[in-house]
């Protein structure tokens, strides 16, 4: 295969199937501040600008935290109207590529309505979040953001320390099991319609790239990007989801399309719905396996995707890893570790309320059920 070929794949896979498939640092930590006063180095908007509506059932506000590698975090708080006493919170983020006015401040939305303090945030180097150079990821980095979440719901006057939980969306869902695996302080994770980032940047999809080889030529097509990015003094982006959309294209990456570029999902500080990663952004996931020790995880682990899902594969991978089990197309559950399949569902029917299938009932009982 020649390297013109792997480099156009290469950009092919960080824009449309790792975009939806797929300024600052600071040493203060402001971390229960109002809107009105909070002390933040972040340019944060004022106004509702998420892709759904304000809920009359929960109160709302922005905050700030800080992860261990000084990157101030931006996020969305939504707590249940006349609550009192401590609360089980949850911190949600993704997809891969999107913001917190998507689909990880829909679902923390719902989670307050249904009693949870629930933040919505945007990882490093995205959205209103600080980190440079923008648009980068990080399987480390991506992962301490969540147990930086964690780190700021626990001192919150409002939260019981003890009863947190997260949601990992698309590609963060495979970084919030990656969390679970290393932070017990997590005492329930979701990922709904995940990614495995790493599986899909080493093997391809279904493994169509599984060979030494095709691993090397991806290796040096990065490495090249590199070399030119360093000269140019900046970073190639790959382009977000594809636009115009090809009539041949997959019926998956029209999905995409519908969500991310259309005014159902688009907003202008998601990757996705814009320019997408730099082409190297995604190099890391390349030889950091984030499902490494996802078999020692102790607590509760809820997988849910879409049987039409063309990702489902992920999430099925994911349950053998956590449980020895081998499941395709069905629900299943080993343990305290579940796996649950919707009917008929695709992968993006799971980032909004259109198809009306997110199973939020299910997610709020396996809350309560665990955060107690």
């Amino acid at each position: 295969m020649s390297m013109k070929k792997i480099s156009r794949n290469i950009l092919l896979l960080t824009t449309v199937l790792l975009g939806g498939l797929m300024l600052a640092c600071t040493g203060a930590n402001e971390n229960n501040q109002n809107d009105e006063n909070m002390k933040t180095t972040l340019n944060l908007t004022k106004e509702w600008d998420k892709t759904f509506p304000l809920s009359d059932k929960v109160e709302h506000k922005k905050v700030t935290f800080t992860n261990r590698y000084g990157i101030e975090l931006a996020a969305d708080m939504y707590t249940p109207k006349n609550a009192q006493g401590k609360l089980a919170a949850i911190a949600v983020s993704g997809p891969f590529g999107a913001v917190k006015e998507q689909s990880s401040g829909l679902y923390a939305q719902h989670m307050a309505e249904r009693g949870f303090l629930a933040i919505a945030f945007d990882p490093s180097f995205t959205g209103e979040s600080g980190g440079e150079p923008r648009r980068m990821a990080s399987p480390d980095i991506n992962t301490e953001d969540f147990l930086a979440a964690v780190d700021f719901l626990s001192v919150q006057d409002n939260v019981d320390p003890e009863r947190i939980g997260i949601i990992g969306i698309c590609g963060f869902g495979g970084m919030a099991v990656n969390a679970a695996a290393i932070d017990p302080r997590i005492k329930a994770t979701v990922a709904s319609t995940m990614y495995d980032m790493s599986k899909v940047n080493v093997e391809g999809y279904f493994a169509s790239e599984d060979t030494k080889e095709q691993r090397m030529e991806k290796r040096r097509a990065i490495a090249a990007q590199r070399t030119a990015d360093y000269k140019a003094g900046t970073y190639k982006r790959a382009g977000g989801v594809v636009d115009p959309l090809p009539e041949d294209a997959p019926w998956f990456v029209k999905d995409y399309y519908d969500y991310y570029k259309t005014k159902r999902g688009y907003h202008e500080r998601s990757g996705n719905s814009n320019d997408g990663w730099n082409v190297i952004g995604c190099q890391s996931f390349m030889n950091q396996p984030l499902l490494a020790w996802a078999h020692e995880i102790e607590n509760p682990v809820l997988l849910i995707h879409g049987e039409k899902a063309h990702s489902r594969y992920f999430s099925e991978y994911a349950f053998e890893k956590m449980t020895g089990k081998h499941v395709e197309g069905v629900s299943a559950k080993e343990g305290n570790k579940e796996l649950m399949i919707i009917p008929g569902a695709s992968h993006v029917d799971l980032y909004d309320d259109k198809a009306g299938v997110i199973p939020y009932d299910k997610i709020e009982t396996f809350f309560k059920e665990n955060l107690k």
